[in-house]
């Protein structure tokens, strides 16, 4: 590699040149050839940058990561798509420019570059293994802040590079392997995610695996991705992806290792998936702003303990609250966590909790992640959520449970929680739900989870508000209309019925068939936009339901919907 100076690191680590990096559709890309494709790639990046990295296929993202890097320009990775998003990216009088492997994909504002994979006619020649600047500006992670304007976290190539060494290290370990060389990662998170980041793209190209180009979503595709690689092989998902996989009832091929993050995993689902797969499942601890500083095996522990060199101390932050907070090895600063640690030393602990989900119910104080751990463990239950709602019963605020569970009843699921939780947390009410409004990597934002339990706790008569997002890749706009894409009356109209059809309340007075009696069409609903609908039911005998719908303060739509006649 002869990379020896201590201001420079390699893009590649050490490895097997005709070995594969990649996996495209069953099809071995080797380090040899990946490093081709940089070289013809990075000269056609524009001067200045940033990058906006919008590659869907993993090897096209890594591509374009590495010849960013190349070019010392950094590379952005948004958690979306949608144009006010990216609007929000370009720079006034910068040149932000944007990599992508979908040209159907607006990119309001910036120049465009197609990442293609260009197989050389014989094979690729000797390719150097490049250099990268320890110092450079790599990536800026950018994660959705309270006002819904992207907030970034800068990482350095040296903390990206020692972030992947610490976790090779560990896992090496765990699988009793000297390295983890001809390890193939199929993974079902987007790589533009902090975790999908590091343990899949970067995994490969600084610890020596390779990884599989897609990101298969359904259980048929998860299973037929893991098949279309060699063994050894490794799946890395998220606790709601896992579910839904072993659920799924479809038989899985071997793996040796599984990595989980997002969420902490119930030991019995862990086990179910150990069982499953036949590998060992290790969970990932860590956030965007520090990277993945601990794991665990749930089913042999409930204890973290942190990786290399990273120590774990608790203090208090300027209002006199408890914080714990991570620093050494690759975190570059002390980076205080928002979770509730129990510190066994300054390299092990429990998790608790998140630091903004704890709960008081009659004096006792718990977490909704401890409650929802406990809820999953139930067998039958597919997924479910606590939330604490605003009102309060005889003095106290009660717990609703929410629960996808079909073979299970209100009274099944109250009596296997009376036996794990104390009696002051064990819901009132459990809700049968036919799923959540989770995002792309299984998580259920505070904001959805209370905009979903209000609309199915709303008794009939009362107003709902609830929000939508537009995809901004949705096919229709494909044909409505070039360069002026938006969304046709009829599938809005669609999107109203659906969301009024959520509720209990509101379907079951519109019934099975409901009427459009009138609609407005008010203004153009572009890709991306977060719609607001607002259903209200009319009084008296129509039974009637009016809605209106709203981007920003503009409104798009109007009109009402009636019960249709009873077949």
């Amino acid at each position: 590699m002869n990379v020896t100076s201590l201001d420079l690191l390699p893009l590649l680590s050490e490895r097997d040149p005709d070995a594969p990096l990649a996996w495209r559709a069953g099809v071995p890309v080797s380090a040899r050839e990946f490093l081709a494709d940089v070289a013809r790639l990075a000269p056609q990046l524009p001067e200045g940058g940033p990058v906006v990295n919008l590659c869907g296929d993993r090897y096209a993202f890594a591509l374009g990561l590495a010849a960013a890097l190349v070019r010392g320009q950094a590379s952005l990775l948004p958690p979306d798509a949608r144009p006010d998003t990216l609007a929000r990216l370009v720079e006034p009088g910068g040149r932000t420019y944007a990599l992508l492997d979908d040209p159907e994909l607006a990119t309001p504002g910036m120049q465009r570059i197609l990442v293609e994979h260009r197989p050389p006619p014989g094979g690729a020649g000797a390719q150097p293994v490049l250099a990268i600047d320890a110092g450079l500006h790599a990536v800026s992670l950018l994660t959705s802040g309270s006002t819904g304007a992207p907030q970034p976290h800068a990482k350095s190539w040296k903390t990206l590079v020692g972030d992947v060494a610490a976790a090779v290290a560990r896992l090496a370990e765990l699988l009793g392997r000297p390295s983890l060389a001809g390890l193939t990662l199929v993974a079902t998170v987007p790589v533009q995610h902090s975790y999908g980041l590091e343990s899949s793209a970067l995994l490969a190209m600084l610890g020596g695996a390779a990884f599989d180009s897609g990101r298969p979503f359904f259980p048929a595709d998860v299973a037929q991705a893991l098949a279309s690689v060699p063994q050894p092989r490794a799946l890395v998902t998220t606790p709601f992806h896992l579910k839904t996989l072993l659920l799924s009832g479809i038989a899985l091929p071997p793996v040796d290792l599984i990595l989980s993050a997002t969420a902490p995993l119930s030991p019995q689902l862990a086990a179910q998936a150990e069982q499953a797969m036949g590998g060992q499942l290790i969970e990932i601890y860590g956030s965007t702003e520090s990277g993945q500083v601990a794991t665990r095996r749930p089913t042999r522990s409930e204890v973290w303990e942190t990786f290399g060199e990273i120590r774990v101390h608790a203090e208090r932050d300027a209002t006199g609250a408890e914080r714990f907070v991570f620093a050494g090895d690759f975190v570059p600063e002390p980076t205080p966590m928002a979770d509730v640690l129990e510190l066994l030393d300054d390299r092990r602990f429990r998790l608790l909790g998140r630091a903004n989900d704890l709960i008081h119910v009659a004096g006792r104080r718990s977490s909704l992640g401890y409650l929802n751990h406990h809820l999953n463990s139930i067998p039958g239950v597919e997924d479910g959520v606590f939330w604490l709602p605003d009102d309060v019963t005889d003095g106290v605020v009660r717990p609703v449970a929410f629960v996808v569970a079909p073979t299970l009843d209100a009274h099944a699921i109250v009596a296997a929680l009376r036996e794990r939780l104390e009696a002051v947390f064990v819901p009132r009410r459990v809700v049968h739900v036919s799923a959540f409004p989770r995002e792309g990597t299984g998580k259920l934002t505070a904001r959805a989870l209370r905009e979903f339990a209000l609309s199915q706790l709303a008794p009939d008569g009362t107003p709902v508000q609830l929000t939508h997002e537009v995809p901004a890749d949705h096919p229709v706009f494909a044909g409505h209309f070039p360069g002026q894409p938006l969304l046709p009356g009829a599938l809005l109209l669609s999107e109203v019925l659906e969301a009024a059809q959520r509720v209990p309340a509101l379907a079951a007075r519109l019934g099975p068939r409901p009427t459009l009696a009138a609609a407005k069409f008010l203004a153009p609903v572009r890709p991306g936009s977060t719609l607001r609908i607002d259903l209200s039911p009319e009084t008296g005998a129509s039974r009637g339901l009016r809605f209106e719908v709203r981007v920003g303060k503009v409104v798009a739509a109007s009109g009402r919907w009636t019960p249709g006649a009873e077949s």
